[in-house]
């Protein structure tokens, strides 16, 4: 087999998702800097190289806004992507009904959903939630590495802290009411006692957008092999992170081949049915926010959407099936956002 050929074809006949990209946050910081057509410019080209029918875009808030700008930078997020849309001229579309979804992949447009990463926009106000889904967001991370008014997060290191917690009681009702609304719960940067406690106040499948193991890296933003098959048991899907030191790729190895073992690892604790892609490419966020804070820094294990193929190549190479890795790339994604979408 020529598993390069192989695995274009496979990006090219059937449906590629990214469940984890900080592009609303980008495009906002980048119109603030007057830039414009930032996925004309910089996305676009590439997610038609990478085949990527369904991009979902984080809405993250850096720690300087908050808590005071949380809410009015995440409707500028909001916004921003809405404009940079309409400079597309129907070629992207923001998806919010399953109807939307299904002609965006008949259609072969791209859909951009999207999700929150973190609840702090809404504060301590469940009734946020509603105003937030009719705008378009269909999905939300409960919080970022860092405690809010749902939960607790998880810290990339280990650090000196106090008493953790799980969900409070408004992370509770905000768990409940998702399920109600039909929001798609995200347990990535949740802390331990955080998952367990969905999984208590939950019924419903969940995801966790941008997570990977932690047998294979141990790191707190992973998930232990009991997570892993709790959410696939929920009939849940778990993203694939290609974050470097969230992946664990050291100096000189191979960063595709770490992913796959990613993969392959999970797909042999759950089944392929319970695995896909959540990149968390994040060198374009970074550079947008130079004139905050950041210096220029690239951690990401592949150069752009583009190199997503690359990924499902090393997963034919290692002999797994083309129906498997269909559901991989996209169609596990598909399908819980088929049942979630209406």
């Amino acid at each position: 087999m020529n598993f390069k050929e192989a695995a274009l074809q496979l990006h090219k006949s059937n449906v590629v998702v990214d469940t984890h990209l900080d592009l609303a946050g980008e495009i906002y910081n980048r119109y603030m800097a007057g830039e414009k057509e930032v996925i004309k410019n910089k996305y676009l080209s590439n997610f038609k190289k990478g085949g990527f029918n369904i991009i979902v875009s984080s809405l993250f808030i850096d720690d300087i806004f908050l808590p005071e700008m949380g809410l009015r930078v995440a409707l500028g997020q909001i916004r921003a992507l809405m404009e940079d849309i309409e400079t597309l001229n129907g070629e992207v579309v923001l998806i919010k009904t399953k109807k939307q979804m299904e002609d965006v992949i008949k259609e072969n447009k791209i859909g951009i959903m999207l999700s929150f990463e973190g609840l702090d926009p809404i504060g301590n106000d469940l009734g946020l939630l509603k105003i937030f889904y009719e705008l378009g967001v269909r999905a939300a991370g409960l919080v970022w590495s860092r405690r809010n008014y749902a939960a607790d997060g998880c810290s990339f290191n280990p650090v000196e802290e106090g008493q953790r917690g799980g969900l409070t009681k408004f992370g509770v009702n905000i768990v409940k009411k998702m399920e109600e609304m039909n929001m798609l719960i995200d347990v990535s940067h949740l802390n331990d006692e955080g998952f367990y406690d969905v999984v208590k106040f939950t019924e419903k499948p969940f995801i966790a957008s941008h997570s990977n193991s932690r047998s294979i890296h141990e790191r707190m933003r992973n998930l232990t092999d009991e997570q892993i098959k709790i959410i696939g048991e929920r009939g849940g899907v778990i993203g694939i992170n290609a974050y470097r030191n969230i992946a664990g790729v050291k100096e000189g190895e191979n960063p595709v081949k770490k992913l796959a073992d990613h993969i392959e690892h999970m797909v042999n604790l759950v089944g392929s049915k319970h695995v896909g892609f959540g990149f968390d490419l994040c060198s374009g966020y970074y550079e947008s926010e130079l004139k905050f804070k950041f210096e220029p820094y690239n951690n990401d294990s592949l150069n752009s959407h583009a190199d997503a193929v690359l990924i499902t190549e090393e997963l034919l190479r290692r002999g797994m099936s083309e129906e498997d890795v269909k559901l991989i790339i996209g169609g596990n994604f598909y399908r819980i956002f088929n049942d979630m979408l209406q």
